[in-house]
């Protein structure tokens, strides 16, 4: 796996928003100057919520301990297996069970939230 040192990501994990106050994806989104972006936006329980604006190649990793649940609002979304790739569209999902190998791509700029659980490195383990 690369050292994610190398990557040009704006990763943010303090939470924007507390319960009961309107998050508005599309402005967040909007509003986003960078490639590569990631803002927690609220925590449920155990779990974070996150939006991605991203455009490229993040790089090969893997969460040893989290599943990740990506889901795209808009644009396009590949994520790279050892075995095949699944390419998400917008109003699709998937689950990364946790332990596997994976690389997200974004050809398009693409808008995903993603559910995991807080105490994941969103750069893998």
């Amino acid at each position: 796996m690369s050292d994610s040192q190398q990557f040009s990501y704006n990763t943010r994990l303090d939470i924007l928003c507390q319960p009961l106050e309107l998050i508005d994806v599309g402005q967040i989104a909007d509003d986003c100057p960078h490639q590569w972006f990631n803002q927690t936006l609220c925590g449920v329980n155990d779990s974070v919520v996150r939006i991605g604006v991203v455009e490229g190649d993040y790089h090969w990793h893997k969460h040893d301990n989290d599943d990740e649940f990506f889901y795209v609002v808009e644009g396009r979304l590949l994520i790279d297996l050892e075995d095949r790739t699944i390419e998400l569209l917008p109003r699709q999902g998937t689950v990364i069970p946790k332990g596997l190998l994976h690389r997200p791509r974004a050809p398009i700029r693409t808008v995903m939230l993603m559910v995991e659980t807080s105490a994941i490195v969103p750069t893998g383990d």
